[in-house]
């Protein structure tokens, strides 16, 4: 029972630690978002703060399981107390945050009102073209000097598009470009976390219960892995890579094409809404079953020998 209460603790405090930091650099990406776009907007802190905390749910649970599940196999916890504790904590914590995220819109929110970036004599970029903002960059109809190359210098004096409207302006680039395996795997999670809220928000607490339970039961019987070799690092890595697989896996299935193939291979037995949680039980079982019979195996050696 000291096992499992420490473990209770190192997988809520790994939870916490990675939701809100996960929730606190997402809202400054979204803040920064916000900030490049000109003219400047008014922005509401509720919707930010709910679009970061949406945003880390997955990432929270897919680490805190990943460290909880490396840190049953150093500590040699038991498999069966150490998955069972680790899917119902799990599992809760996933419930527990949506619920929450889902009813902090009701509370009042504080607008952010917009500030004008930049001073007159700013220059934005856009590929090779430059654009130099003569006046307040928040003027909208300012006059700007365009620079396109192997073009003479352009002066617009009113810069007006198709029916009147003003020609948008590019961002402002203070922002570097991010590594593509960085970018794929914040695409893959904002598209887990809409799934997440779509299921809950569409279907109910049922279908996101089912959901929720099937992905941590699916995650939690991959424990084996954490412990293929005698050095926890690589076993982390490996697990991270594994990891990171089914959550490509998760944006797989939630798109229309792959639904409506399982959905008529299986005759339509199973309602759309559990056909990937049937996939994560199935997966886990086939996993729990090969960790029970490399145990039984294992077992029946040291017999032998």
């Amino acid at each position: 029972m000291k096992n499992i209460a420490r473990l209770v603790l190192f997988f809520t405090v790994s939870l916490a630690g990675i939701f809100v930091l996960a929730a606190a650099v997402r809202f400054l990406h979204v803040r920064i978002d916000i900030t490049r776009v000109l003219p400047a907007r008014n922005s509401r802190v509720e919707a930010e703060l709910l679009s970061a905390a949406r945003w880390a749910l997955p990432l929270s649970l897919y680490g805190a399981l990943l460290l909880s599940l490396s840190y049953t196999v150093r500590r040699r916890i038991p498999a069966p107390a150490a998955m069972l504790s680790l899917f119902v904590l799990a599992s809760a914590a996933g419930l527990g945050i949506v619920l929450g995220a889902e009813g902090f819109h009701r509370l009042s929110s504080y607008t952010i009102p917009a500030r004008p970036l930049g001073n007159p004599g700013l220059v934005l970029t856009q590929a090779d073209n430059a654009i130099v903002l003569i006046q307040d960059p928040a003027e909208i109809w300012g006059p700007r000097v365009v620079s396109i190359p192997g073009q003479a210098l352009l002066y617009q004096a009113v810069p007006r598009g198709p029916d009147n409207q003003p020609i948008s302006l590019p961002p402002v680039p203070f922002r570097t470009n991010t590594a593509w395996v960085l970018e794929s795997l914040d695409i893959d999670l904002s598209l887990a976390s809409r799934l997440l809220v779509g299921r809950f928000s569409s279907g109910g607490i049922v279908p996101f219960a089912v959901y929720v339970c099937a992905l941590c039961f699916l995650l939690v019987s991959l424990r084996f892995v954490l412990g293929l070799s005698k050095w926890p690092l690589a076993n982390l890595f490996l697990g991270a890579l594994i990891f990171r697989g089914i959550l490509s896996m998760e944006t797989f299935l939630a798109a229309p094409e792959p639904g409506e193939i399982l959905n008529s291979f299986l005759g339509g037995l199973i309602p759309p809404p559990y056909t990937a949680p049937l996939i994560f039980v199935f997966l886990g079982f086939l996993v729990c079953l090969y960790t029970f019979l490399s145990y039984l195996a294992r077992r029946k050696d040291l017999h032998e020998n």
